[in-house]
């Protein structure tokens, strides 16, 4: 894995800085996109540098514009030499999923359509820049970042949920059409992880203390748990024959 290049989306904290950093600790290098927080990417950066000898490079992106990661990948040429993975992770809240984050009948297009945006077509649009570039190193690995809630109901979560599902779907078409490049695509579906986002929803208390009730393991999720299946799913050595698949990460509480 050293010497190789990770492409990933939203990593300045949560389950994308905690997949940043452990790709790092290997010897790979990165290149990670921000939103809006210019400074704390340029403090991580320079951390990883640092601490794993590596280069790190980051890059501003909007994943509600998906064509960004045209101009995104040609910026990420002038600086690596390679595109070996790509882990689709950024996602949105707050006021851009205001209609797509609500029970049933208070849906609306614009919040449902944003979440999809952000979920699919990003993925959709990004694993293809990365495709190109892996082509041309004889293959890769693709990861998108997906959650249980397309498979146990979660309150006023039918928009992400969907969206998750969507992006599964999406994942196994990938695999199948790039196989034959040596690309291999897969999902990671985490349960509740304890993260920023999540804490942004209204009803965090009563979904932290569900799932401390529900998991077998009687804790939340955290994001150094999902990071490590996204390091498995990338790693030919330990996943080579793997692809269209999706990791179910949940702490055993979809059973419940």
């Amino acid at each position: 894995m050293k010497g190789k290049t990770l492409v990933i989306s939203g990593a300045t904290r949560g389950i994308g800085k905690a997949i940043l950093y452990r790709f790092a600790q290997e010897g790979v290098n990165v290149a990670f996109t921000y939103n809006k927080n210019e400074e704390e990417a340029q403090k991580i950066a320079q951390d990883l540098q640092s601490q794993f000898g590596i280069k790190a490079k980051y890059y501003p992106l909007n994943v509600l514009e998906p064509e960004q990661y045209t101009e995104l990948f040609q910026e990420i040429d002038k600086d690596f030499d390679r595109v070996d993975f790509f882990v689709s992770n950024a996602i949105i809240y707050g006021r851009s999923v205001v209609g797509g984050f609500a029970p049933f009948m208070r849906l609306k297009p614009r919040g449902l359509n944003n979440i999809y945006t952000a979920t699919v077509l990003a993925f959709v649009v990004g694993a293809q820049e990365a495709a190109k570039r892996m082509k041309e190193v004889g293959g890769g690995a693709i990861v998108s970042l997906s959650s249980t809630g397309n498979l146990v109901y979660m309150p006023n979560y039918a928009g992400h949920g969907n969206s998750k599902n969507a992006v599964e779907t999406m994942v196994k078409y990938a695999a199948t059409e790039l196989g034959e490049f040596g690309i291999r695509v897969n999902a990671v579906s985490g349960g509740p992880i304890d993260t920023d986002a999540l804490k942004a929803f209204p009803d965090y208390d009563e979904v932290k203390a569900k799932v401390e009730e529900q998991s077998p393991l009687g804790r939340m999720g955290q994001p150094q748990d999902l990071a490590g299946a996204c390091y498995f799913l990338c790693d030919d050595s330990q996943s080579g024959w793997l692809t269209g698949q999706t990791i179910i990460i949940d702490g055993g509480t979809t059973f419940q």
